[in-house]
Order: structure tokens, then C-alpha cells, then sequence
């Protein structure tokens, strides 16, 4: 089958091309549009597909659209229960009126698509399906979803045998995690449904003081679910406004709906485990994205081994969506390669880029040798190399990349991208190293967990060690990451540090660098010393000198 998936009914909207079970490609609506997440998530942006994803997902295929098999939409309208909006059920009716006459809106947009080849996937089984479908490895064992909401639900539990899902429990608006996190993103200053990693980071400045109060509201209610009660969040801190200052209550309110949420989870997982006694977890769901929960779960639940979707928010519903559809018209799924699933350019592409746009570059004999160098003088290096990455974590193909032993480079790649100086960086490894310099879940190919860094390495990396000791890590491999792997080794060899940051080639309010346009504009807005894209090389000081 020829499935092509489309996520658009809240926010991140994305599309997908699975061709006979396999993930050709996949990509995200504002690497396009260049807008933050596409749009916001309101019921009146509905209507707002993601067009250009779908012609390149389309175009990267060689498909027309009127050779598609089906179109698989993350959300089923059928299945929204009338009151659970609240006071904004009139805007709930707008949004299901907009997902019910999607499929008219897209064969608009791509000619030739026949709108009867139309099906609608429930939300939390297109987040399923990114996961228990797409994962590496056997195809059986239990996903968890947990996000801000769907239809009329913001959990999944079940189980996958042989490709089929049996949903074991799902819990029912409003008590939502993910909308608790939300709103505490809201409080705190941050835009809701973009800035609830910040929250994340924060926390990690506070102690969890005010706990036991929030106990009383948020629980779990030991059948697979939980409550999540009204918060009077001022009662705790104050709310901030754009540009206040946070203090000690605001981290130890991050801190405490932070530790409540892992522990709703160990508990989630705990029952989900009871029942099936599988030794594999996958998840997905905005919450998934919560790499210190992640940790917790690897460290202290029941399952041997977790994986989670890199695409874990709404935008990898859109692949879930296609995968769902293409294993029940009875496609055999192959897992996903990996996260590098959008655009790319040949050589004669980018250096097309480059001349039109008048800049000097070379073509180094040995690229990995001169970025590593570059790195070893403490120069910032923005990285634009392969297939843009699917989600929302820089993967070493559109990357910023620096030295982790200059404590000083996580201050000033903050100013780089005008971000909040409490925010942490990552670092990247070599998978063979990693377990010397880091303790925790180990591969993490997706930056998806975070770890200790031993303590015999936090004064040699400074850069990318967090206020509580711990990194997020992305560890590599050549197999998958060969100039990557060869990028490590070098600046290794030079400095004797195997690590390097990495954090993603975007300023602050503006989505991830997808082409080269957008590397250009990044490079020449920023002060970042060099850019390598692809085999070529461009210098701050060469285009500025002229």
C-alpha cells in the first residue's frame, strides 16, 4: 500500500509516505512554513494542513497523489464525546467540523487525490503506532501514550502482538498530564504546548517543596489511569510574566509537578506491566518527550527496555496514522531507519545554493578534519549535512557543535540562539565511549533520556553538564553516523575529549534550519564561525572580510 499520513487537528502538523510498509519519508509542516510548530493548537487552525509536507512526502516517493492507496488522518471526529471541551465545546464543534471536511481540504491542495481513500485514525492509536510499529527490533510489547489530549482521551495503554494493538486502558478528558504540564507552562511564563521542555529544565534548579500538596490533585487511581484535579498555581508562585525573573518557588513548583509526574508514570507502567509481563515498552506522546521521566522509568519501572518515538509529539502522528493503516491493509511493517527522514541536497544542489548566494567557500580534502579543528579552537560550527531530522531534537544533521570543555560555550551558545541561560546543551558520543562518561540508559541514539556524567569527566566537559549533574546524550554510531563518527574522533584526537556539543542550527522563536536557504540565513544572522554543508565550507571572517 501507498499511504500517505497527515497530522494537522492541533498543532505540529506533519505528513508522512509509507510505501509497502516501509517509512519513506516524513517531515514537518513549519521546516517549510518556518513557522514555530507550524501553527498554534486552536480549533479554529483546524483547517490548516500541512500542504507542502504532503507535496514533498509526495515528491520524494515519485508519487502523484491520485496513485495513493489511502490517506490516513490522526484523529477521528466520530469519536469526540459532546461536554468534554467545557466552556469550549462551541470551538470543539468548529474543530471537528474542519477535521470532518479535511478530506475535501486536501485533494484542494493535491490535485488528483480522491478524497474517498480518506481514513480517519484515532489520535492515541496514530501515537501508538509511531511507536509499537516503528520501533526497532520485534514488533510485540506494550506502548504507553500520555500527552495533552485526543478525541476525548489523554492516555493509551496496550499492548502489540503481531502488529495488532489491544488498547488496555485509556484515560478520559479532562485529567490530563499533559495539559497539567501545560498549564504549568503557562504559569511560569512560557508559551503552552511549545515551551513545556523549559519547565523540564527548570525544575532542575528547585526541590519538589510543595509535593505533597499537589498529591491531593494529581494521582494515580491504580486501574491504568489518574486524576488530575484543579491547581491553584498562585496559591504556589506567583505567575510570571514576559520578562520576570523566576525565583526558588517557581523551580521548586517545576520540581514538584515533575517528580509527580514520574511517579504517575511508575505506576502507569507498573499496571500496564502486570497484565502483559512484556520486558519491551515503547512510547509516544508530547509527555514522552520528557527525557528526565524517561530516565526515571529506565531506572526505577518494570521494563527491560524502553524506546521512545524521536518524533514522540503530534507531528509523529502522521507517521503512526500511515503505519496503522498500511499493517491493517495487510503491509508487513519495517521499522523506521532512524530520525533522518526529511530533505536533503546532492553537492551540485548546495553549491548551486552557495553561488547564488555570492559567499566564498572551499571543499576541504578532509571535512571532519577542519570542522574538528575549527572545534578544537573553540570556534562554533553550524552542521547541515544528510536528511533533516523528523521531531524535534538537532540528530547531527542540523546541528550547532562546539567544545564541551569550555564552560563558558553553554553561556554563549545560549546568547547564540537567544535562549534562557538556565537551559542545558547536549552532548554527543560515540557509542563505544559512552558508558566511560556517562551512567544511564545507554544507546540513546535520540536524546531521549539523560544520564550522569561521572564525575571524573564533569570539570573535562563543562559545557554540557547541568546544574544536577546530569546530560543529555545522543550517542552515535558509525554505521549510522559515519562523518559524524569521524567528526568525534577527529576533534578526539586533537583535544582528547570524545564528546562534542550539539544542540540544534535555529535561533530562539524560529523552527529547526531545514535548507540550505535557511542554514544561509542562520549563519549569516548568528555569530557562528564557520558552516559546513555538506562537503563545503564557509567562514565567518572570508564573507565578512569582503
Amino acid at each position: 500500500m501507498r499511504v500517505l499520513g497527515i497530522n494537522a487537528i492541533f498543532h505540529d502538523p506533519a505528513a508522512a509516505l509509507v510505501v509497502d510498509g516501509h517509512v519513506v519519508a516524513a517531515a514537518e509542516e513549519e521546516r517549510f512554513s518556518r513557522r514555530k510548530h507550524g501553527k498554534r493548537p486552536y480549533a479554529f487552525s483546524a483547517w490548516e494542513l500541512p500542504e507542502k509536507a504532503a507535496r514533498w512526502c509526495l515528491e520524494e516517493g515519485g508519487l502523484e497523489a491520485g496513485e495513493l492507496d489511502a490517506v490516513a488522518y490522526s484523529y477521528d471526529p466520530a469519536l469526540v464525546e459532546p461536554g468534554l471541551g467545557g466552556h469550549e465545546a462551541e470551538w470543539e464543534k468548529l474543530r471537528t467540523l474542519y477535521a470532518r471536511r479535511a478530506p475535501l481540504m486536501l485533494a484542494g491542495a493535491l490535485p488528483g487525490l480522491d478524497p474517498g481513500i480518506f481514513r480517519y485514525v484515532p489520535h492515541h492509536v496514530a501515537h501508538a503506532a509511531s511507536a509499537g510499529l516503528a520501533a526497532p527490533g520485534p514488533g510485540d510489547g506494550d506502548v504507553l501514550v500520555l500527552d495533552g489530549r485526543g478525541e476525548s482521551h489523554s492516555h493509551l495503554a496496550g499492548t502489540y502482538a503481531d502488529g495488532a494493538l489491544t488498547t488496555l486502558a485509556a484515560q478520559r478528558l479532562p485529567h490530563s498530564l499533559g495539559l497539567m504540564y501545560e498549564d504549568l507552562t503557562e504559569h511560569l511564563g512560557f508559551l503552552r504546548s511549545s515551551d513545556e521542555y523549559k519547565v523540564m529544565a527548570l525544575a532542575s534548579y528547585g526541590g519538589p517543596r510543595f509535593a505533597d500538596d499537589l498529591r491531593q490533585r494529581v494521582r494515580a487511581t491504580g486501574d491504568g489511569g489518574f486524576e488530575v484535579g484543579r491547581i491553584d498555581w498562585a496559591a504556589l508562585a506567583k505567575p510570571l510574566g514576559d520578562g520576570d525573573e523566576w525565583t526558588e518557588d517557581h523551580a521548586d513548583l517545576a520540581a514538584s509537578v515533575q517528580l509527580l509526574l514520574e511517579e504517575v508514570l511508575l505506576d502507569l507502567t507498573g499496571w500496564l506491566h502486570e497484565r502483559t509481563g512484556s520486558s519491551r515498552l515503547t512510547m509516544a506522546g508530547g509527555v514522552a518527550l520528557n527525557c528526565v521521566a524517561n530516565s526515571r522509568l529506565a531506572a526505577d519501572g518494570p521494563y527491560e527496555e524502553i524506546w521512545v518515538q524521536p518524533a514522540a509529539g503530534d507531528a509523529g502522528t502522521a507517521l503512526g496514522a500511515a503505519l496503522h493503516v498500511a499493517r491493517e491493509g495487510g503491509d508487513a511493517i519495517t521499522a523506521m531507519p532512524g530520525a533522518a527522514l526529511g530533505r536533503s541536497w546532492d553537492e551540485a544542489e548546495l553549491a548551486h545554493w552557495l553561488d547564488t548566494a555570492h559567499v566564498p567557500y572551499t571543499r576541504p580534502a578532509d571535512l571532519a578534519g577542519t570542522v574538528a579543528e575549527a572545534l578544537a579552537q573553540d570556534k562554533i560550527i553550524a552542521w547541515f549535512q544528510g536528511r533533516s531530522e523528523y521531531g524535534p531534537r538537532a540528530l547531527g544533521h542540523r546541528s550547532l557543535l562546539a567544545h564541551p570543555g569550555n564552560a563558558a560555550n553553554l553561556e554563549r551558545l545560549n546568547a547564540v540562539k537567544g535562549r534562557e541561560q538556565f537551559r542545558p546543551i547536549a552532548p554527543m558520543v560515540a557509542l563505544d565511549r559512552a558508558s566511560e562518561i556517562f551512567e544511564g540508559p545507554i544507546p540513546s541514539p535520540y536524546m531521549l533520556f539523560v544520564q550522569n556524567v561521572k564525575p571524573e569527566w564533569r570539570d573535562r566537559i563543562p559545557a554540557v553538564v547541568h546544574v544536577d549533574g546530569t546530560a543529555r546524550i545522543q550517542t552515535v554510531t558509525r554505521a549510522d553516523e559515519p562523518l559524524v563518527a569521524d567528526l568525534l574522533a577527529a576533534f578526539e584526537r586533537r583535544t582528547g575529549v570524545p564528546v562534542v556539543v550539539n544542540t540544534s542550527l535555529n535561533t530562539a522563536g524560529r523552527p529547526m534550519v531545514d535548507d540550505p536557504r535557511d542554514a544561509l540565513e542562520c549563519f549569516g544572522s548568528a555569530p557562528v564561525d564557520l558552516l559546513a554543508i555538506g562537503p563545503f565550507v564557509v567562514r565567518r571572517q572570508e564573507v565578512f572580510a569582503r
